[in-house]
């Protein structure tokens, strides 16, 4: 995409002009040397428009319509050397033609120029919700991963956070149900909260119910014929200053799984809590589940965008046997690990937005 500031002509890592970009200069090159080395009869002199048209597709305005003139001229050289080659049809085709990719290549680089805009405000989004990562608190790493399936929204409606509080390391994953501005709304609201219930506290079940009130004030700008389909799946995970235990609320989202030692638990809550936006319909019960951690331990909390990635004979990706085989010690190495075989294994298609957290107790 060509940016504001950006010089045209993009230099490749080894220092050369990209062949992409000269690619209508070397198409012009060609035609014409065809032209003039070959049998009139064959006329390749008939392609030259398409050497302006290629460069609408790459090139700003002026750049196009001087290779259009250059065209032009070519044109009226070779029907000097090759009297009776339609000079006057082909030089109106590199006319017309030169003229139509002028503005092509006008109207490509506004909306190019609307999609930089419009991924900066993404990009801003991002920085609000999601909280920079790497994090390390007190001997626990912590690391994130997101990958929104489509490139352009550059974020949807999974999210994360993580806080050092005075009881403890507390982390959040969540994914809203939805796509779109709503979704990265409710987004926003949950992570909100939680920056702020996760230090006032004393236990999960509370910064839950804070969670849960922020959800519903959000929901409120709804209609209420659209809120059964606006809840929000959530983890709370509780690393308390000994670092013997992890605490793990689960709001109907995808169990976290624990690798220690080379054992691998996957951490299902033993009574599941209420979604978010829910609690009023089916109840505020909150469960909190304790395991036991050892030093060395690596966690890893995730979206269902991550298990259910699918293969080409639709197989979900098979998560608790990836983790089993991983040894890193870091949690970058285990994130870009992840990102990797998912893209792998889902041949690059993904179809939902992944978020992750690969957290390693030192």
């Amino acid at each position: 995409m060509t940016q504001p500031g950006r010089p045209l002509f993009r230099r490749s890592p080894h220092g050369g002009w990209s062949p992409v970009q000269l690619s209508p200069v070397i198409l012009t090159v060609v035609i014409a040397a065809l032209a003039y080395n070959t049998p009139r009869r064959m006329a390749f002199s008939r392609l030259l428009p398409a050497a302006p048209a290629l460069a609408a597709a790459m090139w700003p305005v002026l750049p196009t319509v001087l290779l259009g003139t250059v065209c032009l001229f070519l044109m009226i050289g070779l029907s000097i050397v090759f009297p009776g080659l339609g000079t006057w049809w082909t030089a109106g085709g590199i006319v017309a033609v030169t003229v139509a990719a002028a503005y092509g290549s006008h109207v490509r680089l506004q909306r190019e120029r609307t999609l930089f805009q419009v991924r900066l405000v993404a990009d801003a989004a991002q920085t609000v919700v999601l909280g920079a990562m790497p994090r390390c608190f007190g001997g626990i790493e912590i690391d994130s991963l997101y990958v929104a399936a489509a490139a352009e929204a550059r974020i949807g409606g999974d999210f994360y956070e993580a806080a050092d509080t005075p009881y403890g390391v507390r982390l959040l994953i969540g994914d809203v149900r939805g796509k779109g501005l709503p979704a990265v709304g409710a987004a926003a609201a949950v992570v909100n909260s939680f920056r702020e219930a996760a230090h006032d506290e004393p236990d999960l079940g509370g910064v839950a119910r804070r969670l849960e009130a922020s959800s519903n004030r959000y929901s409120a700008a709804f209609p209420p014929e659209d809120l059964v389909e606006r809840f929000t799946t959530a983890l709370l995970v509780e690393i308390p200053r000994e670092r013997d235990s992890v605490r793990v609320l689960n709001c109907g989202h995808p169990p976290p799984l624990l690798l220690s030692r080379g054992n691998l638990r996957t951490l299902h809550p033993s009574d599941p809590s209420p979604l978010l936006n829910l609690a009023e319909l089916i109840g505020d019960q909150y469960t909190v589940d304790a395991f036991a951690l050892t030093p060395g331990d690596q966690l890893l909390l995730y979206t269902d965008g991550v298990t259910e990635a699918r293969d080409l004979d639709g197989a979900f990706f098979p998560l608790e046997d990836w983790m089993r085989r991983q040894n890193t010690a870091h949690p970058r190495e285990l994130l870009d690990s992840l990102h990797h075989d998912l893209l792998g294994y889902s041949d690059g298609g993904l179809n939902d937005d992944i978020a992750a957290l690969a957290v390693r107790v030192g």
